[in-house]
């Protein structure tokens, strides 16, 4: 069989492992990252969160992407019936990027696997991992590629970026059940015909259908539109019989009274892609030899879109702190990178909860609306979720629901 010998194996190409590969390679570390499937591909996630792009920046990648001229988002729109609330990511309490994009995937991807191959990393499509063990925290990884034949990668740490793939997880049965209830989605594009003018036509925006089921809308510079229905796993499953995707997707647009003439009656371009129970978890994000990043460790929900924003700053994390090992300086895992990541992640689930409570909507829609409030969430959603300055950060577990408990107060 035959061998390879690297400092470190990046398992997936999207952005976590990207991110993590340039970095890595830039400091001058060996790498190979092996990646399952063929680029193109599609994939969900397509709203990124502005905290994003100072990974891209950092990882030297933000240069390639701003070239495709993405759709610029500014902010995001949430839409209950006639109410409708704005967040303007430039009118924020923390500072950072004002701004991000919202992308076809199989081409936001690609683009940076591209220039990962380009930089000279050493990245392998359809190579598909078969098992791993590991000597201490050195690993034997054995993978398959598209003709079938088999190789050992001898590493000595592991960057698992492997997404819904969860490819360590599952080989070192690291899953846990998620904290958050049981919600399905099902999306596809469609060539938006009936696109509006301005920015109407071009702002991403969240239709509440019922308190846990919403529409998200989010317009490509390409002329096209991912559609998506998110709600309780039942709920998706009842949109439709026989787990017709296609038709509960037609089924929860004409729900829509803000969208039904846009995109009723629109010709899908793929057959919808249903993701089911999709919140993860894992028991530990990090071992002897490895680190679990996006998706192949947390995956929340995406009303916030905060999938790839957790991605990168995984993956740059670990990326970090093993260079800062391999110069031999000692690392705490559990406290630098589990305990860092779990902060931001303990913010956003408390988000996503109380979104689904209905207390956060509750904020949202207040009128008048208090524009200090609305800066403070709106650094929230922004993925500034680590500023500790920010009391709907720092007081996460009660702020909201205390909140919104006095206004509903106030109305009796």
């Amino acid at each position: 069989m035959l061998q390879e010998f690297i400092d470190v194996l990046i398992i997936g190409a999207g952005p976590s492992g990207c991110v993590s590969a340039s970095y890595l390679h830039k400091n001058g570390i060996k790498i190979k990252v092996v990646e399952k499937t063929k680029f193109p591909r599609i994939v969900v996630g397509e709203s990124l969160i502005p905290r994003v792009m100072d990974h891209f920046a950092e990882a030297e990648l933000f240069e390639c992407l701003n070239a495709m001229n993405f759709e610029k988002k500014l902010g995001a729109r949430f839409i209950r019936g006639k109410e409708i609330c704005v967040f303007d990511f430039s009118n924020k309490f923390s500072e950072g990027w004002d701004w991000t994009w919202q992308v076809p995937r199989s081409d936001f991807d690609n683009t940076m696997a591209q220039e990962v191959i380009r930089k000279g990393i050493d990245l392998e499509f359809e190579s598909e991992v078969i098992s791993v063990s590991f000597e201490e925290k050195r690993s034997i990884t054995v993978v398959k590629d598209s003709n079938g034949n088999l190789k050992e990668i001898h590493a000595k740490f592991i960057i698992d970026s492997s997404g819904y793939g969860r490819v360590l997880p599952r080989l070192l049965d690291l899953d846990t059940p998620s904290k958050l209830d049981p919600h399905s989605s099902i999306f596809t594009h469609v060539v938006d015909i009936n696109r509006p003018q301005g920015e109407e036509g071009t702002l991403i925006s969240f239709d509440i259908l019922e308190t846990e089921v919403w529409l998200w809308v989010i317009p490509f510079s390409n002329g096209n539109t991912s559609l998506g229905v998110v709600g309780p796993t039942h709920f998706i499953n009842s949109l439709s019989e026989n787990n017709d995707n296609a038709q509960a997707l037609k089924n929860a647009i004409q729900l829509s009274d803000y969208y039904i003439k846009r995109f009723g009656g629109v010709d899908f371009l793929f057959e919808p892609i249903k993701l089911e129970n999709y919140s993860r978890s894992v028991k530990k994000m990090y071992g002897d030899g490895f680190a679990l990043t996006g998706n192949s460790s947390e995956f929340l929900d995406p009303v916030f879109s905060s999938g790839v924003a957790f991605a990168t700053e995984s993956g740059m994390l670990a990326a970090k702190l093993f260079l800062k090992e391999s110069q031999g300086i000692t690392v705490d895992w559990e406290t630098e990178f589990t305990g860092y990541m779990k902060k931001g992640i303990a913010v956003f689930t408390t988000y996503v909860k109380e979104w689904y409570t209905g207390n956060l909507q509750t904020l949202f829609f207040h009128q008048p609306e208090d524009p200090d409030v609305k800066r403070k969430i709106c650094a929230v959603l922004a993925g500034y979720v680590w500023d500790e300055n920010n009391p709907f950060v720092r007081k996460h577990d009660n702020l909201i629901k205390n909140m919104a408990h006095i206004l509903e107060m106030e109305k009796e």
